[in-house]
């Protein structure tokens, strides 16, 4: 029975969510702040956390953040009114799993808290091996960032992830559901832009400061694939 641990301050949303998952066969158990729930996932480390952003003390935020930062790597579904796309990224950058808007249906929450446990254990970011060297590009795994130039791209840990997912495939073309699966272990749903944001972001940070060469790399109706082009000019 899959143990989901419930940090949300509302007492009737989270009893609501306690009782769904029970109903559907995991062992739920909900906490009201955010300092007791990153106790508990220190200590007990749930194979499934719903986490609402909005807590008194320590927000959701910084329960992800310090979290991922002790290596903790359980599964982590944030749940909150916050809907905006960068509210989305910026949860999902910083570490969280998955992502869903309030007000949501009780069956999804059980199907995206199952497939979360189904996924286990996130895999922590990558700390050894060699670096990868692509033209003026330079991926330092042990400090897990990238350097265009010599220069940091200052790339999140979720970025890095990401371009380095890339780099170990370097010019083969991944789909973007094989990405979703190799970066935040999940599987594209519908309109899943994810992938697309974080190509973006990543193109904002690499490309465009690189001085005579373009790393990312777009095959249409396919997904994406890192390989250095010289820029037209």
């Amino acid at each position: 029975m899959a143990r989901v641990l419930i940090i949300e301050d509302d007492d009737v949303i989270a009893q609501g969510m306690a009782r769904h998952l029970q109903a559907a066969g995991f062992d739920a158990v909900g906490v009201a702040n955010g300092e007791t729930g990153l106790a508990r996932l220190r200590f007990e480390r749930p194979d499934v956390c719903v986490l609402d952003l909005m807590l008194p003390g320590l927000d959701g935020w910084k329960v992800i953040e310090q979290a991922r930062s002790e290596g903790i790597g359980t599964p982590i579904v944030v749940v909150s009114a916050r809907g905006t796309e960068h509210d989305r990224v910026h949860a999902l950058e910083i570490g969280a799993d998955d992502y869903l808007v309030k007000p949501f249906s009780m069956k999804e929450l059980t199907a995206r808290v199952g497939a979360a446990a189904r996924r286990g254990t996130r895999a922590q970011d990558p700390r050894r091996g060699d670096e990868i060297v692509v033209e003026e590009l330079r991926l330092d795994t042990k400090n897990v960032q990238a350097y265009v130039d010599g220069m940091s791209a200052d790339l999140t840990p979720t970025e890095f992830r990401l371009l380095y997912a890339l780099a170990l495939d370097m010019g083969r073309v991944l789909t973007r559901d094989e990405l979703l699966q190799r970066v935040w272990g999940r599987r594209a749903s519908h309109r899943d832009r994810t992938v697309d944001v974080f190509v973006r972001k990543l193109r904002e940070k690499i490309d465009h400061r690189a001085s005579t060469h373009t790393f990312l790399q777009t095959r249409y109706g396919v997904g994406y694939k890192l390989e250095a082009e010289p820029k037209k000019t």
